[in-house]
């Protein structure tokens, strides 16, 4: 799961933001070339600035960041965030970097979010573990299943739900992972709007329920840096099955694939290009249908409101530095959903578009804070703060 912090703001709000960092950047690049100009002065300048921002770094290793949003739903929300890249062991110098970020929210009226998100690389890189651990209470929004859906339909769902995901890989080939798939979570306290469908048509999850799911994961990765990728390419897949014997309330089955390729045309500017699909068969509640948009792709849609067994998106994004630590992107995507992959068709994709602000927050691991805008047609939009690269 990519782990994030998502913020709900009105669109005139999110427009006065991004073109008020679309200034502070321009400005930057004003001074940059000023620096060009009067080299002495600005060497003087770099150097206080690099020595700040040194500071400002290691104490980020150690301080969590403050979060604070507001929506008529949820009132003042406000939280905590957390990000770290580390070696797990001084001995190992050939794993990757592990990450481990966190985050708790709380809101006035009564919405609780805390997860712990791990990407972990062991024994000389030849095993790998990606996973989190999560808690939330809050209500999703539903416009209802399929891709032929209208924003008039939403409605609000309610639930409580524990979620533990692992999938410890071990390496077969350079490069080449292959492991364990597992999934636990607990959704209760379900609570529809009383008119809603989920109520109407008894619609499988309604009531709740107890899931354990096992199967297969494999991963191939070639990027140059797993969380700021320059060049390189990404394949992660994984199927699992949720039978009764484990446990689980619902006999269903999962599958996911993610495909990923990294460009570097020209200096330190980079093309990421994405496609994903994912598809769910059996018995499967209705939290657990694929979801369209999110943090990471679609970015803009709120995820979930758009469901249905399968889905397919896919999304292109530009990333250029600007000014020592700050860069800019720009982002298109498109993707649908549908209840199996034959009634598929070219007609009914969703667009997302938008751009974002980075800022280097490790320079050791050259990893970012990113601040996201996105966008579809209508009036869809969300802001989006996270760390490390959308994909």
């Amino acid at each position: 799961m990519n782990y994030y912090i998502y913020v709900y703001m009105p669109k005139s709000l999110v427009l006065t933001t991004f073109f008020l960092f679309t200034a502070l950047l321009s400005f930057a690049q004003i001074d940059s070339a000023k620096t060009s100009v009067q080299a002495d002065t600005a060497k003087k300048k770099v150097s206080k600035f690099d020595s700040f921002n040194q500071k400002a770094e290691n104490l980020f290793k150690y301080i969590p960041v403050p979060l604070y949003s507001y929506s008529s739903e949820a009132g003042n929300i406000f939280g905590l965030a957390k990000f770290n890249l580390i070696h797990l062991s001084k001995k190992d110098t050939l794993s990757k970097p592990s990450k481990i970020s966190e985050v708790v929210s709380w809101s006035t009226k009564g919405r609780i979010n805390a997860s712990v998100s791990t990407e972990l690389s062991m024994h000389h890189d030849n095993i790998l573990v990606n996973g989190y651990v999560n808690y939330k209470k809050q209500p999703e929004y539903i416009l209802g299943i399929g891709n032929d859906v209208s924003l008039d339909s939403a409605h609000q769902v309610q639930y409580d739900r524990f979620q533990f995901v692992a999938n410890p890989m071990f390496k077969v080939k350079p490069h080449l992972y292959v492991g364990v798939a597992f999934q636990l979570a607990d959704y209760f306290s379900i609570k529809p709007d009383s008119n809603s469908f989920l109520i109407r048509d008894n619609v499988t999850g309604v009531n709740g329920g107890f899931e354990i799911g096992l199967g297969i994961a494999a991963a191939y990765d070639t990027r140059d840096n797993r969380y700021n990728p320059s060049k390189g390419v990404f394949v992660f897949t994984n199927f699992l099955g949720f039978p009764s014997f484990l446990g689980s309330h619902y006999q269903f089955s999962k599958f996911q694939l993610d495909c990923r390729k990294y460009f570097n045309p020209w200096l330190k500017h980079v093309i990421a290009i994405q496609a994903y699909t994912s598809a769910s068969g059996g018995d499967v509640p209705f939290y657990e249908l694929s979801l369209l948009g999110g943090d990471s792709r679609m970015r803009g849609y709120y995820q979930g409101a758009i469901r249905d067994k399968v889905l397919v998106d896919g999304q292109v994004e530009y990333r250029m530095p600007v000014w020592n630590i700050f860069g800019v992107t720009g982002f298109i995507g498109t993707g649908r959903v549908a209840d199996m992959y034959s009634h598929l068709s070219l007609d009914g994709f969703y667009l997302s578009y938008g751009g974002g602000i980075r800022i280097r927050v490790d320079s050791k691991n050259n990893t970012n804070l990113r601040f996201d805008m996105g966008f579809g047609p209508h009036g869809v939009s969300g802001f989006y703060i996270n760390f490390a690269e959308a994909f």
